[in-house]
Parts: structure tokens; C-alpha cells; sequence
């Protein structure tokens, strides 16, 4: 899984280097595919369900599930990017949002306070702790900070396939919840919202956008848990 999770790494960054005032959410699917290709990976979003690309682009409004296509990114947009690889079986599955070009304070406020409370999240992630103390991190920083958990999705077990039991949400109280143990993988992934939490899903199938047109972000990293603590898989 670190050599998924490797993989993912290197399609995020040249994924990140490629973003700028005028590119097409497709052109920066076909950054993923090389990365996939040249590393020898699969793509566990290609196929997936019908998925048609190899990785999920969200702009703005878009909270989760964007489908590449040709989309035009543009100077103070911000865009979410998803995506996964397989290695031997095994999979790694990861997510950032980045700005286009220069965003306006509040548009990188959002994008920081996700960034921060996906690493509340993760922080919870010891040995016996409960997932209802990751899921009241994300919450309290993300609420602190007068933004909204999106609650229709949340984060997940991840093995030898994408989606494994058991759900990881992005609210709870502490105390509650499956127990943690040293040897469990889960993809931690908050999904923020600036104004409403409703979401609704478009007419092809996969893209989600908030109700209220409120932007959104969404980070995501794929992570083990050790008797050391938590250890990001998802990383260069």
C-alpha cells in the first residue's frame, strides 16, 4: 500500500504543477494517466462503477465526484483533485484542493481549515482509539471555523479494494464508534463546505454540488494505523 500510496503522491504533484489559467479538467486527467502508465499502476477510478477517468476534478461548487472533461479552469478558481492507484492488489487513494493562479482570502481560508481538520483527523488515528474521535476533530474544526461538514459522503476502509467496511465520517462524538487497531488502512477525507452542508448530485450521475452554489474543498490521504501512531500512505 505505501507503493499505491507512492504512486498517488507523484500523480498529485505533477497534477499540481500542471494547474494554471487555462488548462481543461481533461488535460489534467491525462497527467494521471501518464503517471499511472509510466509507474506500472491501475487506476481504481477508470471503470469504476462506469467512472470514465482516472481521476475526480471538482471545481468550486463541485464538492466531490467532477468528471474531467472540458471544463476550463480560471484565474481564482479553486478545484478539488481525487485519485487512486493500484499496486500488486493494493490500493492508495488521496485528494487536495488547490487555487488557480491567485484566490481570494476566503476561498484559501476554506481551503486551509479542510487541510486542517483532515490533520485533526488523522491525528486521532492510534491504537484503540474509536472513529468517533476522528469524526469529532474534523467536525470541531471545521464548525470552529464557521464552514460546514458535508455529511451525505465520508471517508472509508481501504485494502484490496477501494471502498472497505467501515464508513469514516466526518462527524461524531467521542468514545463512539468501531475501536481502532495498529494494522487498519482508512482513507480520512473531509468534504467542506462555505455556506450548506445539502448536496445534490447532477444529471450525469457523479458529480456532486452544493445545494446553495456555496463553494467547496475536499483533502483526503490514505492512512495506517501503527503502533507508533498514524503513518500517511499517500505521501512522496
Amino acid at each position: 500500500m505505501r507503493r499505491a500510496g507512492r504512486v498517488v503522491a507523484e500523480m498529485h504533484d505533477r497534477i499540481r504543477a500542471a494547474l494554471r489559467p487555462g488548462v481543461t479538467t481533461l488535460e489534467l486527467d491525462a497527467v494521471g494517466r501518464e503517471v499511472l502508465e509510466r509507474r506500472g499502476a491501475r487506476s481504481n477510478f477508470l471503470g469504476y462503477h462506469g467512472y470514465p477517468a482516472v481521476i475526480c476534478t471538482s471545481p468550486n461548487e463541485v464538492v466531490v465526484h467532477g468528471i474531467p472533461g472540458g471544463r476550463v479552469l480560471e484565474e481564482g478558481d479553486i478545484v478539488s483533485v481525487d485519485c487512486g492507484a493500484i499496486v500488486d492488489g493494493y490500493h492508495g487513494d488521496a485528494a487536495f484542493t488547490a487555487g488557480i493562479g491567485q484566490v481570494d482570502a476566503d476561498a484559501q481560508r476554506l481551503i486551509d481549515v479542510t487541510r486542517d481538520a483532515l490533520d485533526a483527523g488523522v491525528a486521532e488515528l492510534v491504537a484503540d482509539s474509536r472513529l468517533g474521535d476522528l469524526g469529532a476533530a474534523v467536525q470541531a474544526t471545521v464548525e470552529a471555523a464557521g464552514f460546514s461538514v458535508v455529511r451525505d459522503y465520508v471517508g472509508h476502509g481501504i485494502g484490496t479494494a477501494m471502498h472497505e467496511p467501515p464508513d469514516v465520517p466526518n462527524v461524531g462524538r467521542r468514545g463512539r464508534g468501531k475501536r481502532v487497531a495498529a494494522g487498519d488502512v482508512f482513507a480520512v477525507e473531509p468534504m467542506v463546505a462555505a455556506g450548506s452542508e445539502d448536496t445534490l448530485v447532477l444529471d450525469d450521475g457523479w458529480t456532486v454540488v452544493t445545494i446553495d452554489g456555496s463553494w467547496a474543498a475536499h483533502w483526503e490521504h490514505t492512512v495506517a494505523v501503527t503502533d507508533d501512531g498514524p503513518e500517511l500512505l499517500t505521501v512522496p
